[in-house]
């Protein structure tokens, strides 16, 4: 099983936080940081792929104790997670988790998918708790949360504007995908031309024009998304009772 980590983004909501260090390296826990806390399940898998980008040498110089792969984005700042994924594609040889790098979640989640078959998407069912604190209003909710369509075991539709009724989940920022389904969306990215396509719209699209089938797995483990100044200062406080 691969691990690839998409850490090329500069997190410029974050203002002067992340003015000399990618959003990963926020430290948020006794001097830890959100990739030390990643970095401890490292040892699930055979190979660790990080693809770089903003300050990629930071990166870099902070992981060089381990045993990782580097793959920088070049064109980081036009592009976003979907080709900073597709980059790693001479690097797949079996299975892969993707996982953003700027969401702290328990990595007892990786653990659990590592072990499934199939392509599995996780989704947090709690994840109105924390967008509540987040956010003052149900406007603000709909408006940074995503539609998410399930039926049975499988997801539907992802990625869309919540219209009326919350959906039940939110997606994770985490995703396994078998091998050869990779190599499929792999194919389909290049087709598509749209190198500035968000992952959710691009998982939509795959989904919906079957060029992958992925089944669901629900979690009510700790997830926070770190997207500005608030999320952070969230973060601080409700981290406190995990470490």
């Amino acid at each position: 099983m691969i691990l690839v980590v998409l850490a090329s983004g500069r997190g410029s909501r974050l203002g002067k936080i992340t003015d000399n260090k990618p959003k990963c390296l926020i430290k948020i826990h006794k001097n830890r940081t959100l990739l030390d806390h990643l970095s401890e399940k490292f040892y699930l898998f055979k190979k660790i792929i990080i693809v770089t980008g903003y300050k990629s040498k930071i990166l870099e110089k902070n992981l060089k104790k381990k045993n990782v792969i580097f793959i920088k984005n070049k064109n980081y700042m036009n592009t976003n997670m979907v080709e900073s994924l597709m980059l790693c594609s001479n690097k797949i040889d079996e299975d892969i988790i993707i996982t953003y790098s700027d969401i702290l979640y328990d990595g007892l989640i990786l653990k659990k998918i590592s072990k499934m078959k199939g392509n599995i998407l996780p989704v947090n069912k709690n994840w109105f708790i924390s967008w509540k604190k987040r956010y003052q209003s149900l406007e603000r909710i709909k408006r940074d949360a995503e539609d998410l369509i399930i039926n049975k075991s499988k997801v539907i539709s992802i990625g869309g504007k919540i219209k009326k009724k919350l959906p039940k989940y939110q997606y994770m920022g985490i995703l396994k995908v078998e091998k050869k389904s990779f190599f499929k969306i792999y194919n389909y990215y290049n087709l598509l031309k749209n190198k500035k396509i968000t992952m959710t719209n691009f998982i939509d699209l795959a989904i919906k024009n079957k060029q992958i089938s992925l089944k669901f797995k629900i979690y009510d483990n700790y997830w926070y998304e770190i997207d500005n100044r608030n999320d952070l200062r969230l973060l601080f406080k409700e981290t406190k009772k995990f470490f």
